[in-house]
């Protein structure tokens, strides 16, 4: 009698109507692999996202560089010809030379005079 009445309470635990089996539990297994699944698109999502953004500032740095890039290009230009202004200004007579160098400091010494006297 007792093994009749044993049969009888495995038979109460399984759910036929919701589909789901208490008893061996399946469906616990199930709803959590739904979850972790969720999760992980979620998680997948997210990173999509991420990369997108990544992508997007890499194109925008990668623009500022080659714009950085020409406006060295263009200051190492005009840089050369300074130098070569100032190489060709040596190679002259050093009496020219001497006398600019002389109105530059009579310059400055006036305009620090003036600045002083104002104050």
């Amino acid at each position: 009698m007792r093994r009749a009445n044993l049969g009888t309470d495995l038979l109460a635990n399984i759910s036929y109507g919701s589909g789901h089996y208490v008893a061996s539990g399946y469906s616990v297994y199930e709803e959590e692999n739904e979850q972790l699944q969720e999760g992980l698109r979620a998680k997948v999502s997210a990173l999509k996202s991420l990369t997108i953004d990544i992508g997007t500032e890499v194109k925008y740095q990668n623009k500022m560089l080659e714009d950085m890039d020409s406006d060295f290009d263009s200051t190492g230009g005009l840089l050369g010809s300074t130098i070569g202004r100032v190489k060709q200004l040596s190679r002259g007579s050093q009496s020219k030379l001497l006398c600019y160098m002389l109105l530059f400091c009579l310059f400055v010494f006036f305009v620090l005079y003036w600045f002083i006297r104002l104050r």
